[in-house]
């Protein structure tokens, strides 16, 4: 691990990880608390309808087998960003813990007990209320217990939507190959699942033992060190960081705009900048929407309103936003994308930024040497003896694999999913030998990889510029005042020295930012 070394960068983030930590509590807390007001009532009502029982297990057990992040995506189109979608799909998940363990506890209620509270004249009410659900009652929380620690688990996902939580440090870490910021949100996130854990379960042991039971000082102090040690994740940030917030300065009843950005390091700089810019230069207040999970959750987040404003790249509005043919020449594909974003959705490109991130393929630079790969033609006849790792998105977008692999002919021996920020990791380590590298990138160096040169022109320019809505355009036309200053102001070497320091200098997106808009005078 490169930079600030790992104990003094955790205390420094302390505030940040508070804060995270309470979002996380808030995503897991309410889609637990969604759950057991809806799985209880379920789970006794088909105590009582065994024509519907079978159904409603499978069909919870469905929803149980559906990915998580399948889920999220599915909930998306419907639900849009942030917090909403993630909570009804943890709610979901920790259903059928929920309803199976209410219909278990009430269904093996003892055959005598219940003929003995038959025989006292109980009606149906009065036995479910005063026999059957006390009895059941540690079965009960043994299913909320197991549909919490879910909810912890699968709520560090919900970051690809933006929902916040702890899953935002480990999406950063990958997207920046950063062993700390994962750890920053792993390490808490299953110090909380544990927390949690050890609180219901000790609940759930006084409900099976009894309150009179002499080991009840010790289930008692075990469930104080848990509720100290959940109270210290959410707090403790926010004592020791007292007075050094990041929204310290901001003038709370400012308009507010939204940022979004993807999920990988050249976004979260080129958001970073926009947002300072905009701060410095107007009155607004900029609110980051950071690490979305690609191309298609930006551009629905801005058609839904759910963000104002991002970063996006020429080519690829043209080809996997727009569905066109690929242009090569930078200026008609600008031109193409500005006319149709303005009279398809109401938004607005403004001038680009002034590099180019094109695709690339990149292979190990001793690789190329030895085998004399210069140009993508070069790699065909080597390729079947290829292991290949591209992004989920690279393979879908027709300017990705599929139609690279027509236009070259190109058959790898293997082509595998990877994370944006492993697949660097991957060609390093020799676990595969072909990445589609973004050429802005300074891990490309870094790495010590080389990029191979399309010569038979596949790629489209992918030029990035700002994207925003023309309504809010029309409402602070200052904003475009505001962002002018950063027209042609990035070439490509200057966004792959940003990158770099980023991903291998291991500094913040925010002070690398920040560092460049000074040098430039653009802030003070």
């Amino acid at each position: 691990m490169n930079g600030e070394p790992l104990w003094p960068f955790l205390l420094s983030r302390l505030p940040e990880v508070s804060a995270k930590t309470l979002e996380h509590l808030y995503l897991t807390g309410l889609s637990t608390s969604i759950a057991v007001l809806l799985g209880i009532p379920m789970g006794i009502w088909i105590t009582r309808q065994a024509n519907i029982r079978g159904a409603v297990l499978g069909v919870a057990g469905i929803v149980q087998t559906i990915p998580s992040l399948a889920m999220l995506s599915f909930l998306l189109p419907i639900l849009g960003i942030g917090a909403q979608p993630a909570i009804v799909a943890l709610a979901l998940y920790g259903f059928l813990p929920v309803v199976r363990n209410t219909y278990t506890g009430i269904a093996n209620t003892p055959p005598e007990t219940i003929e003995a509270a038959d025989g006292l004249g109980f009606s149906n009410r009065q036995r479910l209320w005063l026999v059957e659900i006390p009895l059941a009652l540690p079965v009960i929380v043994a299913g909320i217990r197991t549909a919490a620690v879910i909810g912890v688990g699968i709520a560090t996902l919900s970051a690809f939507i933006g929902a916040g939580g702890l899953g935002d440090f480990i999406n950063r870490g990958l997207a920046q190959t950063d062993t700390r910021l994962i750890l920053l949100g792993a390490i808490p996130a299953a110090a909380l699942a544990l927390a949690l854990d050890e609180l219901i379960g000790l609940f759930e042991q006084l409900l099976r033992r009894g309150p009179g039971q002499a080991s009840k000082v010790w289930l008692l102090l075990r469930g104080a060190v848990s509720i100290l040690l959940i109270a210290l994740l959410c707090f403790a940030g926010s004592i020791y960081g007292a007075g050094d917030s990041k929204d310290a300065g901001y003038d709370k009843d400012a308009a507010v705009i939204r940022i979004g950005s993807k999920n990988f390091t050249e976004q979260f700089i080129l958001g970073e900048i926009m947002a300072q810019l905009i701060e410095a230069k107007t009155d607004l207040r900029a609110e980051r929407v950071f690490n979305l999970g690609g191309t298609m959750i930006c551009h629905g987040a801005l058609l839904r309103d759910e963000i104002d404003l991002y970063a996006e790249y020429t080519g690829t509005a043209l080809t996997a936003i727009l569905n066109r043919r690929v242009v090569t020449d930078p200026k008609k594909a600008y031109e193409i994308v500005q006319l149709a974003y303005r009279n398809q959705f109401d938004c607005e490109w403004l001038a680009p930024f002034g590099f180019n991130n094109t695709y690339a393929l990149a292979v190990r630079r001793k690789d190329a040497q030895q085998n004399s790969w210069k140009t993508i033609d070069n790699l065909t006849a080597a390729a079947p003896q290829l292991r290949a790792g591209f992004t989920a998105e690279f393979f879908e977008r027709p300017d990705g694999y599929r139609g690279l692999a027509d236009r070259y002919g190109l058959e790898f021996a293997s082509a595998q999913d990877l994370d944006p920020g492993l697949m660097y990791q991957a060609i390093a380590a020799e676990e595969v030998d072909v990445i589609c590298a973004f050429s802005t990138d300074g891990r490309i160096d870094a790495f010590e990889l080389v990029t191979l040169d399309d010569n038979r022109n596949f790629f489209p320019p992918y030029f990035a510029a700002p994207v925003i809505r023309s309504e809010l355009l029309a409402a602070h036309p200052k904003l475009r005042k505001a962002l002018k200053p950063l027209t042609g102001l990035l070439d490509d070497e200057t966004m792959r020295a940003l990158n770099y320091a980023v991903d291998e200098s291991k500094l913040p997106p925010a002070e690398v930012a920040t560092q460049f808009l000074k040098e430039k005078g653009l802030v003070e």
